[in-house]
């Protein structure tokens, strides 16, 4: 039994020798497996060479301008009510019809008003008439007064006379005001209707052009609640604004006075002049993104364009004349590492061998700008990338003037680099 146990055990004994025999051979494999792809990768890239693209440092016009877009609307529109109630008796203008101040766009039944006007009319001669009936009855109260105190003088009249004489030349003296008082009051109230009769006749406020109407013969118009806009007139098509939103992020760029040209999709081949007029402080945020309103002025002298297109603008902010310029893509531009770099990154373990990233052309210098404000270019001279500090000035999203730095125009700037 005990002989048959020991030749067991040495049995199991050789089975885990051999697998640790194998782990360790698929290990050692795996590593030289690692070590020969990472040398052939560092390899690759210290001998590829590289091809660089370029362009020229040259001299340019660098405009700079704030896109924004909006509606064309009207200098002056104008929404015509009515203040009356009552039905449409007449319409007397249409779509597009060019108005004047005072004309008469749509009357309404005026029956009623003309009736009410007329009750006010008699109204006023009934409250003449007692005016004049007051002003006889103070007359003869007061010759009345004046036999009394007479009287009363020589001593022929009582004092109970007198006293009635003064009491009812009092009463006429009242009675003589509350009559002119009524005439006043009836004066008004003829005013007032007279003025009601009037705004049954719907006229214009300005000069302009019948954009839209609200309204036809037979309608009955109630205002009582809400006065409804029957007619929208707009103010000289031919001077005209567009309202455009200005992101917060470019509304410190811009200023009242900045030339600006827009597009509509009506005339896509056409650009129209325009000029900042005014820039609001309100703020309007619409999903989170805050914007301020911009009025340009608009020269609309062809009548090309109506109300409510829709409008893209582009606002000059800045402008150089002739300055030395570099691509945009220049500025991006940082070589990959070099030969010396990726020998650094060499492993220094069996970890790192099996896991560790060979090398890339992933750029490792940062051309963003330093706290002197300079940044860095690479020129090409020979097959060599060279670099360059220099100072940036505007930049109108495509080039940017270069306006500190040994730098030449013509001189091959790097805007990108490839491996053979």
């Amino acid at each position: 039994m005990s002989n048959a146990m020991s030749i067991e055990a040495i049995v199991a004994k050789g089975r885990r020798r051999s697998r640790w025999r194998a782990i360790v051979s698929g290990v050692l494999l795996l590593a030289v497996a690692g070590g020969g792809y990472w040398y052939w990768s560092v390899r690759s890239l210290v001998q590829d060479k590289l091809t660089y693209s370029t362009a020229m440092a040259a001299i340019a016009d660098i405009i700079v301008t704030v896109t924004a877009t909006g509606t064309v609307e009207p200098t002056n529109k104008v929404d015509i009510s009515s203040e009356l109630s009552g039905t449409v008796r007449t319409v007397e203008v249409d779509y597009n019809d060019e108005v004047t101040v005072g004309q008469v766009l749509a009357r309404l039944d005026t029956d009623k008003l003309e009736a009410t006007v007329e009750l006010r009319r008699a109204s006023l001669v009934a409250a003449q008439a007692r005016v004049s009936e007051a002003e006889a009855t103070l007359a003869e109260r007061l010759e009345s007064f004046k036999r009394a105190s007479t009287l009363t003088e020589r001593g022929i009249g009582t004092q109970e006379q007198y006293g009635a004489a003064k009491a009812a030349l009092d009463r006429a003296e009242a009675a003589l005001k509350s009559a002119r008082a009524d005439v006043r009051v009836a004066q008004a109230n003829l005013v007032v209707e007279e003025a009601n009769l009037a705004k049954a006749c719907i006229c214009s406020s300005i000069n302009g052009v019948v954009l839209d109407r609200n309204v036809d013969v037979g309608q009955i118009v109630a205002s009582s609640l809400q006065a409804p806009v029957l007619f929208t007139i707009a103010e000289d098509l031919r001077k005209m604004e567009l309202l455009v939103d200005i992101d917060e992020a470019d509304i410190g760029k811009v200023s009242v006075g900045n030339q600006a040209g827009f597009t509509v999709e009506a005339f896509q081949d056409k650009r129209f002049p325009a000029k900042i007029s005014h820039i609001r402080y309100a703020p309007e945020t619409v999903e989170g993104v805050v914007t301020y309103k911009a009025v340009l002025e608009i020269d609309n002298a062809e009548l090309l364009l109506r109300p409510g297109m829709t409008a893209t603008a582009e606002i000059t902010v800045d402008e150089v004349e002739q300055v030395l310029t570099v691509p945009n893509a220049a500025l991006r531009y940082a070589p990959a590492k070099t030969a010396d770099e990726a020998q650094e990154d060499a492993p220094t373990g069996l970890l790192g061998m099996l896991f560790r990233r060979p090398p890339s052309n992933a750029p490792v210098t940062s051309n963003d700008p330093t706290a002197g404000g300079m940044r860095t270019l690479w020129l090409k001279k020979g097959d060599e990338a060279v670099a360059l500090q220099v100072r940036t000035g505007v930049t109108d999203g495509r080039k940017t003037e270069i306006i500190e730095g040994d730098l030449k125009e013509g001189d091959p700037v790097i805007t990108g680099a490839t491996g053979k």
